[in-house]
């Protein structure tokens, strides 16, 4: 069987960037030396859709990610991913009318939590994400729990992730930042963190975070190699994959 082709949705360069190299580095690991399923990708400028996340219009956030899954559609893709938690609040609201099935982003990395037996996550990401409904929805449906930073805490990630990680600017103090964070969900409770912001695993490793990561964005990455390799039939179009 031929594997199938990949489309990456992508909502922030960075994060999309780090998606499309670790699927190509799974697909290689898999397949041999410079091999990988077919991946595709869009790349809608992410200033586009922020008015309309700020002034809370999803529909106009929708029209941007629908037009990228459209183009990742003409380009030949057999499903899509997107690798920005945030967008998966709107995406969740028109998937089953997209010409594609996705991976969910979340679905992926709470199974993997529950594959390792974690039960408590911290959860970091746009205040969208930490504040949001999709995480707590998906963790609930496990029987996992979750807890995310305070107010004070929340909006300097919130912050420094629009500020400097998805513009690729990287600081020293920014990481201290998160890592910061990080040690305080673990004094909270937390037994793992949730890197719920593609960007964040720029700054922060597996060796250098006081807690087990779930890497949201390589997580999703290898789920679609995972996905493209797999004989299973897929869904004819819309929703979500299992």
């Amino acid at each position: 069987m031929k594997a199938r082709t990949i489309g990456i949705v992508a909502h922030s360069f960075e994060g999309g960037a780090l998606c499309f190299l670790t699927a190509c580095r799974e697909g290689m690991a898999r397949l041999g030396p410079h091999m990988h399923p077919e991946v595709v990708v869009s790349a809608i400028p992410m200033g586009l859709s922020l008015p309309g996340w700020e002034a809370d219009d999803r529909a106009a956030v929708a029209e941007h990610l629908a037009r990228g899954v459209a183009q990742v559609v003409a380009a030949g893709a057999d499903f899509y991913v997107c690798p920005d938690n945030t967008a998966h609040m709107v995406l969740e609201e028109i998937a089953a009318g997209l010409p594609l099935p996705g991976l969910h982003i979340a679905q992926v990395v709470c199974d993997e939590m529950r594959a390792r037996g974690w039960r408590r996550a911290g959860l970091l990401g746009t205040r969208w994400t930490m504040d949001g409904p999709v995480y707590p929805r998906m963790l609930d449906e496990r029987g996992l729990g979750w807890l995310v930073p305070g107010p004070a805490m929340l909006e300097r990630l919130n912050t420094a992730i629009f500020a400097e990680l998805c513009q690729g600017i990287f600081r020293e103090e920014t990481t201290g930042l998160f890592l910061r964070a990080i040690s305080d969900l673990r004094d909270d409770g937390a037994d793992c963190v949730i890197l719920g912001c593609t960007e964040i695993p720029l700054v922060v490793t597996e060796d250098s975070s006081p807690l087990p990561v779930l890497d949201s964005t390589r997580l999703l990455a290898r789920a679609a190699v995972d996905r493209a390799l797999d004989p299973a039939p897929l869904r004819a179009a819309g929703g979500w994959l299992d």
